[in-house]
Formats: structure tokens, sequence, C-alpha cells
């Protein structure tokens, strides 16, 4: 008698503890600056490399600095800090695929001096490991073992992939424009998709461009644009479940003017990198019971953890709040424009039939005060927005992760200090959860069952017993039980007499 081994993978993924760093970044001016109006950030992870209980990583924090010079002129520093870090973990192997992320939870400006900048940044760090695990199954290779069987469903890792481009924004302005004070853009992912060996991506990128004219106000103007990638991923089928992110390389964004008969064109070009990855949901059949007519057997199951992809959801959502200036600020007389729009996102989470993001979006106002001049604060709203949740789990089961991008900010002074800050998140969530199954993993031979000495059996099963049941119960095969037994209803509806023959 013998059993045969069958392999199947399945994939399981696990997060990383949180932590945080901090990274100081050196900011070298060539202009002599008075003031810092505003900062605007982004970090983004460039490289990874995994060993046996560790991922190093490191990446780049884009900064973009709006400063004032000693002249009075509005001036744009931008600047890269490079950073380099690792998470732990005991499941993490040379061949793991683990996505690392880091987001910056808060800033300081350290020290201003004429011709540098020190701002230290708090960079949250989390990762996700990807698993892929072999699992083991026995198939039997004997006609006296007598199988049940079923199909389990399954979720295997297909792979990752990432590509960059381009997506070109164009907006004319009709007024004379002295110079472009800063550019800010941020990518939006709406819906992705499966096709066969790519994943498709949609959404848009949205720019923000603060611009000098030549009547000498700050005047502001907000570009977006619609894009659809394709990102090459061998083994993607229209049903797999693919997941994909983007992220902007702030510091390769470029804002070209061109002159125009009446005024002038604002060309934006925003490197994009995205980021997927694929896995396949099929069902693998497997045996879920079996008996052997001829001998005893020992045997063992073994569980197994597997992680399901449930989807996703895009909502968008209006955030507000009022707030006042500190005492010790200058009041604002006029505000001049609104830069250094950043998101923090916090916590995400499901309560009823709803899910609910958590964080804090910030900006910075720069405003004229009539008696010191150009001044700027620092507007920090706590929110929490929520949405209907397409995932059918319980609470405590389902795992989220969240991409949000922060746009059409507006801050509005009234008396002075009061302000109010109104804006819209753009939100792409998706949804997973752990789910434990179980299969035999391994057989043992027993001792042999005693040859019957007769030919007729009679066996006394009780209501509700099925067909299988009574023959594991009885060491005979189920479909003989069946033949001879043809006015028996399986399930039992009550407690039946059964006779079995056996050939001698």
């Amino acid at each position: 008698m013998a059993f045969e081994k069958n392999k199947f993978k399945v994939v399981q993924k696990k997060k990383l503890a949180k932590s945080t760093l901090n990274v100081e970044c050196n900011v070298n001016t060539e202009a002599e600056i008075d003031k810092v109006l505003s900062v605007s950030y982004c970090a983004s992870v460039e490289n990874t490399e995994t060993q046996n209980g560790v991922v190093n990583f490191s990446g780049n924090i884009d900064l973009s600095l709006l400063c004032q010079t000693i002249d009075g002129e509005v001036v744009a520093v931008n600047s890269v800090c490079p950073f380099a870090s690792k998470l732990e973990d005991d499941k993490i192997t040379a061949e793991s695929k683990v996505d690392v992320d880091c987001d910056i939870e808060s800033y300081n400006l350290d020290l201003v001096t004429a011709s540098s900048v020190k701002v230290t940044c708090v960079l949250q760090q989390s990762g996700t490991i990807v698993l892929s695990k072999d699992i083991e199954t026995v198939e039997p290779a004997d006609e006296t073992i007598c199988t049940k069987r079923g199909e389990i469903p399954l979720c295997a890792f297909i792979g990752k992939n990432a590509e960059q481009f381009n997506v070109e924004s164009e907006i004319s302005i009709k007024e004379e424009v002295v110079k472009v004070v800063s550019c800010e853009s941020c990518v939006s992912v709406k819906e992705v998709e499966s096709g066969i060996d790519f994943v498709s991506v949609a959404g848009e990128v949205l720019s923000r461009v603060v611009y000098f004219t030549a009547n000498e106000k700050y005047e502001t103007v907000s570009i977006s644009e619609q894009f659809k990638e394709e990102v090459e991923l061998s083994g993607v089928t229209r049903e797999s479940i693919s997941l994909g992110k983007a992220c902007i390389k702030n510091r390769e964004v470029r804002c070209e003017t061109e002159n125009l008969d009446k005024g002038v064109s604002l060309k934006i070009t925003t490197p994009v990198v995205i980021k997927v990855s694929a896995c396949e949901k099929k069902s693998v059949e497997i045996v879920q019971d079996l008996y052997s007519t001829k001998q005893e057997l020992a045997v063992s199951t073994e569980s197994f953890e597997m992680t399901r992809d449930l989807g996703g959801d895009y909502f968008e959502a209006k955030i507000d709040g009022s707030l006042n200036l500190d005492e010790n600020s200058p009041r604002i007389d006029k505000v001049l424009f609104v830069a250094g729009t950043n998101l923090y996102l916090s916590n995400s989470y499901k309560q009823g039939d709803e899910v609910f993001i958590e964080g804090i979006a910030k900006a910075n106002v720069v405003y004229l005060n009539d008696e010191v001049g150009n001044r700027s604060a620092t507007i920090e709203i706590p929110f929490v927005v929520n949405n209907k949740c397409s995932a059918d789990l319980d609470d405590n089961d389902i795992q989220i992760t969240t991409q949000a991008t922060l746009c059409d900010v507006d801050i509005i002074a009234k008396k002075g200090r009061d302000l109010y800050f109104d804006a819209r998140l753009k939100i792409k969530l998706d949804y997973y959860a752990d789910e434990v199954s179980a299969l035999i993993s391994n057989v043992e031979l027993g001792e042999e069952e005693i040859e019957r000495d007769s030919q007729i059996e009679v066996i006394f099963a009780k209501e509700g017993m099925t067909s299988w049941e009574i023959a594991k119960k009885n060491n005979i095969r189920e479909e003989l039980l069946v033949a001879q037994n043809p006015e028996v209803a399986f399930p039992l509806t009550k407690d039946e007499k059964i006779i079995v023959y056996f050939q001698k």
C-alpha cells in the first residue's frame, strides 16, 4: 500500500511591526534666506535587501521649501535627503518578498541660517512580508483505500513588478507670469484590473502651481490629469487578484512656461512610479477523508494559514475645520497662497458595515501682515472619514491597506486670526484577511483487518448518518453500500437496518 505526496503553494501576508526613524536633512541654499514659509515632503523606498530575520532598505526624502530671501523674494529650494534603515522579524528569509512603506509623521525646523536649513523628519516605517509556502497533502495509490474528495479554495502569489512613466499636464493662463513659485504634484489610484500577463492601474495626477504675476500678485491654479498604465507581470490572468499603488518622484517634477500671444502655457511633467502585485485564486482537489477496507490507518492532519485578498473600495470625502492662530503670531491681513500640503494617515479600521480612516491634514498658509510683511502658519486638521465597506467579514478579521491623496486645499482667514480649512481626500482601500484551513498531511499503516467470515452483514445505522460515515465505520466501500440499498435515502431520516452482501 502506497501514498504519494502532492504539493501546492499558498500565500500569507504578515505585517511587520511599525517603528520610527529620525532623519536629519541639511538643505543648502544659494540665496540668503530670511525665513522658511512652507515645507512639503515625500518619502520613497528605492531599494530593499532581505536576509534571514531582517530587511534592509534605503530611500530618499524629497524636500521642497519655500523661503523668503533677505531681499523679500519668495524662492523654492529643493533637496534630496537619503536615508537607510531596517525592519526585523523572525519570518523574514533571504527569499522573502517584503514591501516597505515609509511615511513622514512630522518634521521640525531645527536651524535656519542665511545659507542652510536643517530639517529633522520623523519617519514612520512599516512593511508587509509576502510568504509563499509549500503545503503537502497525501494521495493514495492503492485500490483498497476509499477516499472522500473535495475542493479547497487557495490563494497563491504570482509576483510583483514596478514601472515608471511620465504624466504630462498643460494649462493656459491668460495673464503675464513673472515666475512659478512652486509646483506640487500628488497621485491617486482609483482602479486596478488584471489582464493577460499585465496589471492595469488607473488614476489621476493632481498638480498645484503657485505663480507670481506682473501685477505683483500670487495666484494658484490646480490641474488634474487622468492616466491608465499597464504594467507587465507574467502569469496574471483576468481572474487574478491584483493590487497597485503609486507614488511620485517629487524631485523630478518639472514645470516649464511657454509664452503665448496672451499669457503663458504651463507644462508640467510628473514622474509616477507604479508598483503592482498579483495573486491567483483557485480551487484544488484534495482528499478530505479516507479509510482502508483491509487495514487500520493512523491519519494525521495539519492546519495552515493563508491570506485571501478581498478586493477594495475607492471613495472621496470632504474634510474641513476651523482654528485660531496662536496669539503670538501676527494677525492675517491677507492670505497670499497655500503651499506645503501634506497628509499623515494614523489608522484604518472596519466597524459594522463601514470603514473608517483617521489622520491629520497639514498645510502652510502664507499671508501678509501689514506691519511685519510676509508670514506663514502651519495648519493641522485631525480628521475621521468613513465609507461603506464592500468586504463582508467580521471587523477583527479584516486587514486594510490605505492610499490617500489630499487635494483642493483652501484656507480662508476671518477676523485676522480665525481660519477655515477646506479640502478633499481621494482614498483607495484594499482588504485582505487570514484564514485557517486543514488537510491530511500523513498516513501511517496499522494492523490488518480480520477477514470477514460471512457473506452477509446487517448494519444498524442511526438517523442522520451519511453513506460515507456508515461505510467508513464498517470498513466497506461506499459505492457497494449504496448500490445494494437503493431504497435507502442518505443522510438517514430515521434509524435503518442496512444489509450488505460480500462475494467470496
